[in-house]
Order: structure tokens, then sequence, then C-alpha cells
């Protein structure tokens, strides 16, 4: 089959690869019928990620049409179409059965390495590092499901592949990403990263009860997209984020404030920022958290602050004592799908959403090489990138 695969820093192939097959009787194979290229997605193109080998698949928001069911498996039947959540859950253990899906004890094969770096295991995810599994990923004619009785849901008869595609990953991120805001209705929820994730938690704090939404980016094409949705948008290379967000809110913060950005944040001239990037060039250092200090000090006392942006390693400088003597609340995950998709299926099926309005560009897997470059360097008003093998 075809696969886009990575093989080091900047280098993304497609090429032929074994097809996958049936290695436990819960698992499914899937054809991909549509698969996505993620911001998260980029951490790796960028090389930030360690334990990348050469060759692994890359991918984690797919779905498709069944077309092999392993013996155990009672859930799924060749035919079925299927949204597969970015996470790999078993359903059974301690932190399955309590609905915190992404913290599955058994679904990471080898957590010794990633216990050495943040003290225990999150689940196994596709496509992303072998620290997390090492699992194949979905940008791929065909994938392998592993527990595939827990993790996809099946599409009902009149949706579009791209109406429900971005369940497998960013709809649910940025939903919990406003879920744990804990709106009240009259509240100002500022987030910060008008990309793809962005836009779900955009309208997601909208459809929670949100008042105002202010949006916070460079981009023109993602601040655009944040204006359609009713967001007050910002521009950080034009304007002082902090006197902004207290000027709009009377010089309390907001209620709320959304870190969607993550590890390779990017600002105008800070001080903090620029010796970001110095430490990581120097290996002083192993992420960029400009954002997740401004949103802390941008938040009002006793707010939230909903952290959904990628990190890897250990933050330099994050204002603690602010967050301590104000009260905040920091709440932050890799998103438990598998809790959130009935509710956010029923979203999609009732109209209260259409998460395509998100794609921009649309491409096979073989133009997918160079869409990662075109979704990076964000031209020709690359917002979202949909590969249909």
């Amino acid at each position: 089959m075809k696969a886009l695969t990575w093989h080091g820093k900047h280098d993304i192939r497609c090429e032929s690869v074994p097809d996958p097959q049936i290695e436990d009787g819960r698992d499914a194979i899937i054809k991909v019928t549509a698969c996505a290229i993620c911001g998260s997605d980029l951490h790796l193109f960028n090389g930030v990620m360690p334990d990348m080998h050469s060759g692994d698949i890359m991918g984690h928001e797919t779905m498709g049409e069944v077309v092999e069911v392993g013996k155990d498996n009672k859930k799924l039947k060749v035919g079925d179409r299927v949204v597969v959540p970015f996470t790999i859950a078993c359903g059974e253990c301690f932190f399955c059965t309590r609905g915190f899906y992404s913290g599955c004890e058994r679904s990471n094969p080898d957590p010794s390495k990633v216990k050495k770096m943040w003290g225990n295991s999150p689940a196994g995810l596709f496509g992303y590092t072998h620290l997390l599994g090492g699992y194949s990923g979905g940008q791929a004619e065909y994938l392998r499901v592993p527990f595939a009785d827990v993790g996809p849901i099946k599409v009902p008869d009149g949706l579009s592949d791209e109406q429900v595609l971005f369940l497998s990953d960013i709809f649910p991120t940025g939903y919990m990403a406003a879920d744990f805001c804990n709106i009240q209705p009259g509240e100002t929820v500022a987030i910060w990263g008008c990309g793809p994730v962005g836009q779900m938690a955009i309208r997601s704090a909208f459809l929670l009860g949100a008042e105002r939404v202010i949006a916070i980016d460079t981009v023109p094409e993602r601040l655009a997209l944040a204006e359609a949705a009713g967001a007050q948008t910002l521009d950080f290379m034009e304007e002082d984020i902090y006197e902004r967000i207290l000027d709009l809110t009377q010089g309390r913060g907001a209620d709320a404030c959304i870190d969607a950005v993550g590890t390779e944040a990017d600002a105008a001239a800070s001080w903090d920022s620029r010796i970001d990037r110095i430490k990581v060039a120097t290996f002083m250092g192993t992420d960029r958290p400009h954002v997740l200090r401004q949103a802390i000090h941008c938040c009002r006392n006793f707010g939230t602050v909903s952290i959904v942006g990628v990190y890897g390693g250990f933050l330099d400088k994050i204002p603690m004592g602010s967050a301590i003597n104000r009260g905040l609340t920091l709440r932050m995950a890799q998103t438990p799908v598998q809790k959130y998709l009935p509710l956010l299926m029923d979203r999609v099926q009732n109209g209260d959403i259409d998460p395509s309005f998100v794609i921009t560009h649309r491409a096979s897997l073989e133009d997918g090489p160079e869409l990662y470059k075109t979704f990076r360097d964000k031209q020709d008003g690359c917002v979202k990138v949909v590969m249909k093998p």
C-alpha cells in the first residue's frame, strides 16, 4: 500500500509499505477514505518530538471502511464506516473504565522510555513516536486499529466523510478545551492559536455558552475564520496581547484562557520567546512556552487556563507564582476522544456544527509531502489539509 512515511526532520515521503495485518482478535483493518495532517504532526516534521524511526507511517486523523475484523471483535463488521480516535484505549483498565481513555494503561506496549521522561505513560497514539507505542499511522491506504471494539465510532447514514473526519482529533480536542473552562453565561474566553484546534475551540466555546471569545493569531486566513464564527480577533504581531485583553475586560482578565498552540509558539518581539528559541536551538530547553506564560498572566483571578497545545518536555520560566497567588485552575490532557464521541457525533448530526468548514486543501497521498511544507509555512491560505487515498 501507499503511505506517508517519516525519514528525518523535514523529510516526509509517499512510498510503498507492507499492508497491515490482523495481529490480535480485537483488531480491525480499515480502508482509509479520508485522513488529515494535524498541527501536532508538524512537531514530528520539524524534528521536535523524540524517538521517531525512519520509515514510520505518519498520521492520527483517520476514518474509513472496515475491510477485516479480528475474531474477538463483536462490535464491527466488514463494510462499516468508522471514525478512528487518535488515542488507543483498551476500554477495560483503571483509566478507561473511568472515562480517561487517553490514560489507558495497556495500549502502550513499551512504556519504559516515556516513563523516564514523563513519570508514567499515557495511552498509545497512532503515528506518534515510539515513546507512545510506535503504532503505524493513518496517512495511508489501510490502517490496523487495535482495540477496535472500543475506539472507532460508526458513522450514521447521511453524513459525509468531511463532516465527521475531525471527530478523530481536532473537534474533540477543541471541544474539551472549552469544556475544561466550565463556561458560565456572560463569560469571556481568550484562545491563543486559530489553527484547526483553535477554530474548533472557538465554536465549542460559543456552543457551551460563552458570551465573548477573543481569538489570538497573526495569519489572516485563520483570523478571518475566527471572525466568521463571531470571535473578536487580536493579531499578536500588531498588538500587545496582555494590555489588550486587560483593556477589553476592564482590567480583570479573561474568565478562561485556552492554549491551543503548544511547544512551537511564535511571538512578535517578546524577550521570553527569544530566549526560548535560543535555549531550544542550543539544547538547553525542550519547548517554547511563551503562549502558556501569557495565558496565565491574562487570566482573571480564580479563572481557568485550559491547555491542549502539545508540549513534550520540561518548560522553563512558567509563572507559577501568578497562578498560585491568584487562584488559577490549570486543566490539560491529551483528549480522551472516546468519551466525547457520542455527544459530538450528535452535535454534527443535529446540525449544531459542520467541522468541514476548516478544510482549505484537498489532495491525494502523493501530494502529502509537499502539503506538509505548505501547512507548516502557512502558505496558499492553508488551514487544514485532507487527503483521500
